[in-house]
């Protein structure tokens, strides 16, 4: 089965790409809960997921989505056989939207709010591969293993205290929304990945 993940990462890299040097396409097509309320500018909620800050940012998550995409079309792909590319696009692209709506609610009267990337898409995507294997070993600059898991759980209290602290321009929320609605969303898929998931949960902790 052709993998989506490659696609997705090769259309982040050329329009970020693009957009590095042309501060025009960053300005019409990122993130702006103002223009967004008030133009009416809806595409923004899905083209600033193809824009990145600069080149660390742009690597950071394309390396994670290559590293948890493939993994988790495989496991979608035993499950959903052929329609399982439109499950992957619907965690995706549904995570995109889901992960900005709490931004959306908090920035639509300040103007000077934008924010770019595909975090939340990422973070969906990451969080659906610790549904299908969460006590997969993953190593952190290839020295500190832990369970796929316990890596989640220290994502999420980050993303809170850094939502929390909002010293940086990065948008830690969409990190979080993301990664819970890839995981509602891998979980309510099917009841068989449901059971293995609580199956796994359960024989760790015996």
């Amino acid at each position: 089965m052709l993998s989506l993940t490659l696609p997705l990462i090769l259309i982040n890299a050329v329009v970020s790409i693009s957009a590095f040097s042309k501060s025009e396409i960053m300005a019409r097509y990122q993130f702006n809960a103002y223009m967004i309320y008030h133009r009416k500018q809806w595409y923004r909620f899905i083209t600033h997921a193809f824009l990145h800050a600069d080149w660390m940012h742009l690597i950071v998550n394309m390396f994670v989505l290559y590293t948890f995409g493939q993994f988790v079309e495989m496991n979608l792909a035993y499950h959903f056989g052929s329609i399982s590319p439109l499950i992957y696009i619907l965690l995706y692209f549904g995570a995109i939207i889901v992960s900005s709506i709490s931004t959306y609610r908090k920035h639509k009267e300040d103007h000077w709010y934008n924010a770019v990337g595909a975090s939340g898409a990422v973070s969906a995507v990451m969080f659906s591969s610790v549904v299908f294997g969460p006590f997969m070993k993953i190593y952190l600059y290839g020295i500190l293993p832990l369970p796929a898991i316990m890596w989640a759980l220290i994502y999420v209290g980050y993303s809170v205290y850094m939502s929390n602290r909002a010293s940086d321009n990065i948008n830690h929320d969409a990190h979080l929304w993301g990664g819970f609605y890839g995981m509602f969303l891998t979980l309510v898929l099917s009841p068989d990945i449901a059971r293995n998931f609580i199956s796994q949960i359960t024989d760790f902790m015996r």
